[in-house]
């Protein structure tokens, strides 16, 4: 009855502030969960939709999803935000900030009392509070509208700092992550997460990312190889559980990516989810769902809340998509798996000074939801000789070798991983359709390839650094010059679990890559990083994929209802609001992006039914 209760108290806190027809925070709702009720775009009618709009932010890379509350849309571009009048995209107003904002966009504070709403958002390594109705920032928040984000994170070594995603906001409080470097050097700032005043800007509470001396954690450090620590931070999103007044945050690998002999041990929080009590910042419980990181394997997404209905009862759950195309799913009251989580042996390092985590946590359900393994004499892309050819080559000529999940790059030859560095899954996290039980995530099948030797970082410190056979230490298993991956595909999927099972309840192909199209080949997939959104309609949107499609699937199924072709792809999570002119609208930023060497664009595109056939204006 408890649980049931509980339930119904979250639906009523995820509907709190607006009727359904915002957008109000990145992922729409606390809970992450992307769903939007409105229908008005279905399954039956969205073949027809169109541009409605489109806004040039003049500033390419765009991972942003702007926010509809208040009868304004809000966005993030290069150094400036924008309000937009949301029906046609008109611009209202635009602040230019001294240093690049956050790419992922802003947070919205309905305000209190007299003091107005207000949009937060990072600019270089401060965090800005601005009048959410002209754009000016607030003098009353901090010093002359900002504060400052490094001054209570230093500790013996300087280093950068800067806010990629958007705070969370609950209440009268802005609780901020961070970016503070990663790979090499690994000392800087501390990548602690911090709660704020919205009113004032003062420090409310910290949590330290990385314990502290007497702490509990910093066992998991060997020595003192906790001190000055960078990466180990929360460059994602947060979720937030309202009702009970829990965080849920998914930390990053800590420095550097590749290389750990300097921090033996587990490095707690270091690729954790951890629930804190959102009032307190006091630890409530975590997994560490990836020991001893030597893969840039960060946990880089918003955990979804929903419900999971199993044996008779009905489980407060939290799920968590990782860059290693799997997913945990966990009682979000006391951290246990609900659906099985076990260790299992990884392959060790060959790597002087290295000591991998001997195990690695795995979920028993959902199995990977993208590959995870690759064999050598059956797994390579042969679609056409031209591939094939390369891809031999390729494999032969660098000594390229692989051991399966989780190993470590080497120091004789090149080692492939699957996955990559940018997934599996990433940024993109999970949509939820609650009258289906489904969560929605998109994963990429993409390969990393890297070997360990001697050099120099940044600092001009002697490490052991990753290299690839094209220099610098990230490399795909791909082509460079077309970007076709070496695997067999497909390269990129779109994956419905049922919550309720743990079971996946279809797979569909994401993407095309032109060449192999035309060469016969139209359902391969494509490398892909962005998000979906789930409505009542029945649908889920997805743009993502580096062929700067955006398209429209079944929720049900799987079946693709709409597809079209952008001037960039789409590398964030779009949204949907009703506007007062009575559309529904779909907006998704077209920004490319050089990850995937995705296509660059700068515009912001609205969709909706054509206008001919819309309902009569709300009033």
């Amino acid at each position: 009855m408890r649980s049931t209760l509980c339930g119904l108290i979250l639906a009523l806190v995820l509907a709190v502030g607006t009727d359904g027809q915002d957008w109000p925070s990145h992922d729409r709702d606390p809970g992450a969960q992307r769903y939007s009720p409105l229908k008005q775009i279905n399954a039956a009618n969205v073949a027809k939709i169109e541009t409605a709009w489109t806004f040039d932010t003049e500033a390419g890379s765009l991972q942003a999803t702007p926010l509809m509350v208040g009868g304004i849309l809000y966005m993030t571009g290069g150094r400036n935000v924008f309000a937009l009048e949301p029906e046609s995209g008109k611009l209202l107003w635009k602040y230019t900030a001294p240093a690049p904002v956050s790419r992922r966009g802003v947070s919205y504070w309905p305000g209190e009392g007299a003091i107005l709403p207000r949009i937060f958002t990072g600019s270089g390594d401060r965090l800005i509070a601005l009048d959410a109705k002209d754009g000016k920032p607030v003098a009353g928040f901090g010093e002359h509208g900002s504060i400052d984000l490094v001054a209570s994170i230093r500790g013996d070594v300087a280093g950068t700092f800067s806010l990629a995603s958007p705070p969370a906001v609950f209440k009268n409080m802005v609780i901020t992550g961070g970016n503070n470097g990663e790979q090499q050097p690994s000392l800087g700032l501390y990548g602690d997460i911090r709660a704020w005043d919205a009113r004032t800007g003062a420090l409310l509470w910290t949590f330290h990312t990385v314990p502290r001396s007497g702490e509990p954690g910093v066992e998991t450090w060997e020595g003192e190889s906790w001190k000055n620590r960078s990466g180990t931070n929360m460059w994602a999103f947060f979720t937030i559980d309202e009702a009970r007044g829990l965080l849920f945050a998914p930390i990053g690998s800590p420095t550097s990516d590749y290389y750990g002999g300097d921090r033996k041990g587990k490095n707690l929080y270091g690729n954790s989810v951890v629930a804190l009590d959102i009032y307190t910042g006091k630890l409530k419980w975590y997994q560490q769902l990836v020991h001893h990181d030597l893969w840039d394997y960060d946990v880089p997404a918003a955990p979804t809340l929903f419900d999971v209905k199993r044996g008779g009862r009905t489980i407060p759950a939290v799920g968590i998509v990782t860059k290693m195309a799997t997913l945990f799913i966990f009682d979000r009251t006391t951290g246990e798996p609900i659906f099985g989580m076990e260790e299992r042996p990884v392959p060790p390092s060959d790597v002087p000074g290295e000591a991998a985590w001997p195990t690695q946590p795995f979920p028993l359900k959902p199995g990977p939801l993208g590959r995870t393994t690759f064999d050598s004499k059956k797994d390579f892309n042969t679609l056409t000789p031209e591939v094939a050819a390369f891809c031999k080559d390729l494999w032969e000529k660098n000594g390229f070798y692989t051991k399966g999940p989780f190993t470590p790059a080497g120091t004789d030859g090149y080692m492939v991983t699957f996955p990559s560095t940018i997934g599996g899954g990433n940024w993109n996290g999970l949509s939820y359709d609650p009258t289906l039980g489904y969560v929605f995530t998109n994963v990429m099948n993409l390969g990393q390839v890297g070997r360990m030797a001697k050099g120099t970082d940044r600092s001009g410190q002697s490490t052991w650094l990753r290299s690839t056979p094209w220099g610098g230490p990230v490399g795909r298993f791909w082509n460079p010059a077309d970007k076709i991956p070496c695997s067999a595909p497909p390269f990129g999927e779109l994956v419905a679990v049922d919550v309720n099972t743990g079971e996946v309840a279809w797979k569909v192909p994401l993407g095309i890559i032109e060449e192999l199209k035309s060469a016969g080949f139209p359902d391969t997939g494509a490398p892909n990083l962005g998000g979906s959104i789930s409505t009542a309609g029945g649908i889920i949107f997805v743009g993502a994929t580096n062929d700067a499609h955006f398209r429209a699937f079944a929720s049900k199924t799987g079946k693709l209802l709409w597809d079209t072709e952008l001037e960039a792809s789409a590398h964030g999570v779009p949204m949907t609001y009703l506007g007062k002119d009575g559309r529904q609208y779909v907006v998704v930023a077209a920004g490319g992006g050089s990850y995937l060497a995705s296509p660059p664009g700068t515009k912001l595109v609205a969709f909706a039914l054509p206008a001919a056939g819309r309902p009569a204006p709300r009033r």
